[in-house]
């Protein structure tokens, strides 16, 4: 094997076993196209109001009352309907915040106070929820 090779085949390895992290974001919507892709179903939060007035990773201030949302892999600015599965209640918001990297295994999105209360979400905590993409913003 050739320098060059050996090089190709290490730089290769590496970037599979970097990107191996991300792997459990291929069924996220955004994988699958964005609107009008097939729904996903997982766990909803909901936002302190602690982070009330605090700034969030798109650069707006967190608002309670804003019907906005934080998501890891959907683009800011997409247009989402969360549906809880017990209820049925739903709620449309825009992704504009990112989660913690470490509790992408225990949930799917995080809303704010507003939209937990449209889901029934509030007082509970945490839901069972489906995601649609109802309009996907532009990067």
């Amino acid at each position: 094997m050739t320098e060059k090779s050996r090089f190709l085949v290490v730089a290769a390895v590496l970037w599979v076993w970097a990107a191996a992290p991300l792997a459990g974001y291929a069924q996220e919507p955004s994988a699958a196209g964005g609107a009008g892709s097939a729904p996903v179903t997982g766990t909803c939060f909901y936002y302190s109001d602690a982070f009330h007035g605090r700034p969030v990773a798109s650069g707006e201030t967190y608002d309670k009352e804003a019907m906005t949302a934080a998501h890891n892999t959907l683009p800011f600015g997409t247009i989402v309907k969360v549906t809880n599965l017990k209820n049925n209640r739903s709620a449309v918001v825009r992704v504009n915040d990112r989660y913690p990297h470490g509790d992408a295994k225990s949930k799917i999105i995080e809303v704010t106070s507003r939209a937990a209360k449209e889901l029934g979400v509030f007082k509970k905590g945490k839901a069972e929820v489906r995601l649609e993409v109802v309009e996907t913003a532009k990067r």
